[in-house]
């Protein structure tokens, strides 16, 4: 295989974008692991008091995840995140006035490999979210397993990053004053292995656990499509019922994380690697969908609101595909 080289004339600017991306997905795939080991060294070092002192302060702040998490302004106005946005580029935009004195529940489409959109939009301000939507605040949802992680919890914490358990999606659609959105990433893990340029393919039909608590609660639902979150990266052919599937699944089933086989380019050459590709995200908030309080929703009543969900997201995705770089003929298939 032919090795492409990054040019040594490389404007400063663009370095420091790559270096911006290049330490969100070590963050992503390797700084959980590291702030682990770093624990377990301090445990068994001359400092083990401070890891004891850690732990005493884990024990008290264990549920902080499910009840609202602890976001930082400054963490999630650092510059780097401004080189992070420019990277792609990633671009938020607005459809609607969403009411600051209510709860909305956002279905994030697709899922992409790392969420690239649904990190730089709703966990950083690079995009302006505070700015286009006064008067709300962004939790992205994410497993609850990366919060028993000792320090990786606390820094994801600061840009907003919640336990996608139930309780937790519960506690913030139920704030009385309004102003909470949570982002769901709708397709969750099996979605991600099948992230790669050109899909358009949706694992929704069987996904009505966020459409129940947004009748339980009355949170408005709003449909999100981020055009471009799967061209970032490849990915190693896994068909359904082959080896390399079945084993995924496997691995998902057992440790709740999905493991897909990425691979783009690399930081000094473009011809293999682990950063994302610098194709342009554009992240389309749609209107949001009316949701009467329903303590509790029968089965006819979730299916009901599924459908208009399902309707009102194929709508913004055709009203902009075009506008974005897709084809007419370029459609969403909903499994």
């Amino acid at each position: 295989m032919r090795v492409e080289f990054a040019p040594l004339n490389v404007p400063l600017r663009r370095r420091l974008q790559t270096a911006a991306v290049l330490q969100w997905v070590f963050s992503f795939l390797a700084l959980a692991q590291c702030c682990l080991a770093a624990f377990v060294l301090l445990a068994l070092s001359d400092w083990w008091i401070v890891a004891l002192l850690y732990a005493g302060w884990l024990w008290l702040d264990w549920d902080t995840p499910t009840h609202g998490g602890r976001r930082s302004h400054w963490v999630r106005s650092w510059t780097v995140w401004e080189y992070f946005r420019d990277y792609f580029p990633l671009t938020l935009i607005k459809t609607a006035h969403l009411d600051p004195k209510k709860n909305y529940i956002f279905g994030f489409h697709p899922h992409g490999v790392l969420v690239a959109g649904g990190f730089g939009n709703f966990c950083t301000e690079s995009t302006g979210f505070s700015r286009l939507f006064p008067g709300l605040r962004s939790h992205l949802l994410m497993l609850p397993f990366w919060f028993r992680v000792p320090f990786f919890r606390d820094y994801i914490m600061c840009g907003g990053l919640v336990s996608s358990c139930k309780s937790s999606l519960s506690h913030l659609v139920s704030r009385p004053e309004g102003g909470n959105v949570a982002v769901v990433a709708v397709g969750g893990a099996p979605e991600a292995l099948d992230a790669r340029p050109g899909a358009l393919t949706l694992q929704v039909q069987g996904r009505k656990g966020f459409i129940k608590l947004a009748l339980k609660h009355g949170a408005q639902l709003v449909p999100v499509f981020s055009f471009g979150e799967n061209e970032l990266f490849d990915q190693m052919e896994n068909p359904a019922g082959s080896l390399l599937r079945r084993l995924q699944n496997r691995l998902q089933s057992v440790m709740g994380i999905a493991m897909p086989l990425f691979h783009a380019r690399g930081v000094f050459q473009y011809s293999f690697g682990l950063m994302p590709y610098r194709k342009p995200i554009h992240t389309v908030v749609g209107k949001p969908i009316p949701v009467s309080q329903t303590p509790s929703p029968s089965s006819e009543d979730i299916e009901a609101l599924h459908s208009v969900y399902l309707q009102s997201l194929m709508e913004l995705f055709e009203q902009h595909k075009q506008t974005y770089g897709l084809d007419e003929n370029q459609h969403l298939t909903f499994i």
